[in-house]
């Protein structure tokens, strides 16, 4: 059943997912965690959601565009599930927000593959990557990545490894003349702490540690046996898919590095999370172990929240 509806791309799938986080979104920030807004914050909370919508269109836009997967919508239902695993990253604006600029970020640096405008893509990268650390100090660590790009796609060309530096220092201009002229000159002084502290107590707390810990124990299974099933794939995919699964591990360690219980940055894992999993789901041969899969894939995420909503 779940094949059938959400085996093919076709708009249906985007009205089913896009309608369900409508609702969803909503009911976590109403009921599930009680919160209360003024005219002023419910558009601000609505801008939000439609960058979350927008960040569906992305991600399909990226998997399809760059033929990471098959042609199905298996990604933007997963992307939803995980929604559900971890409702409180709806709560927070700064990660929906630094999610969003990451996938333009990962969109420009996949696309590296076709050794097209390379250093384009590249400064591009850089720049959105940037743009997202404005609302995650950490999230810079995604520059990481870009470099990667570049080791694996272009390293032979010395420019290829200056351009970032060239994106950093535009950024920087930028956004020090946007500072002064909002009087606001000491921002990235105090913005750019890259503060880290344990909190025990935040491995007590099943919405954090377990959670988290189960999300990257599942995802590093089904990224394993996907590129075991990758066999003689060629290098460029195999290659996509290492930078797939580095992407998660920098947002894994992002996690780590903002433990607070006001932070929830676990969406800058989603994508790569997804991908991951939907290449998994596409390697099952057998029509009905794949079916048994996914329905288990939308049946655990909520057996997941109900579970959380009973110890709260």
């Amino acid at each position: 059943m779940i094949s059938l509806i959400f085996g093919k791309t076709k708009p249906i799938n985007f009205i089913i997912v896009l309608t369900f986080l409508f609702f969803f979104y909503w009911f976590v920030h109403f009921q599930l965690f009680d919160r209360g807004y003024g005219t002023g914050e419910l558009w601000h909370k609505a801008l939000i959601l439609g960058v979350l919508f927008f960040s569906i269109f992305l991600v399909n836009f990226i998997v399809k565009r760059n033929k990471i997967t098959r042609n199905n919508s298996f990604s933007i239902l997963f992307y939803a599930m995980l929604a559900v695993v971890f409702p409180e990253t709806l709560l927070d604006s700064n990660a929906i927000l630094c999610s969003f600029f990451l996938l333009l970020a990962t969109r420009r640096i996949i696309s590296m593959r076709s050794s097209k405008d390379t250093k384009f893509k590249i400064f591009d990268a850089t720049i959105w990557v940037l743009v997202s650390s404005l609302f995650y100090d950490w999230a810079i660590l995604y520059l990481i990545l870009v470099f990667a790009a570049i080791f694996f796609y272009q390293a032979n060309d010395i420019r290829n490894w200056l351009v970032p530096f060239a994106g950093i220092f535009t950024v920087y201009m930028i956004a020090k003349s946007i500072l002064i002229l909002a009087n606001q000159k000491q921002f990235l002084v105090t913005h750019y702490q890259f503060n880290f502290s344990v909190d025990v107590a935040y491995f007590t707390y099943w919405g954090h540690s377990t959670k988290l810990i189960l999300f990257a124990v599942i995802t590093f299974l089904t990224g394993l046996l996907a590129f075991v099933k990758l066999g003689k794939a060629g290098f460029g995919r195999v290659v996509t898919m290492r930078l797939i699964a580095f992407s998660f591990v920098i947002g894994l360690l992002v996690n780590i590095l903002k433990l607070s219980d006001n932070v929830y940055p676990v969406i800058i894992t989603f994508l790569p999370a997804v991908i991951l999993m939907t290449k998994y789901i596409e390697s099952i041969r057998r029509a009905r172990i794949r079916e048994i899969l996914l329905i288990a894939s939308i049946i655990i995420p909520f057996a997941v929240l109900l579970t959380g909503m009973a110890i709260q």
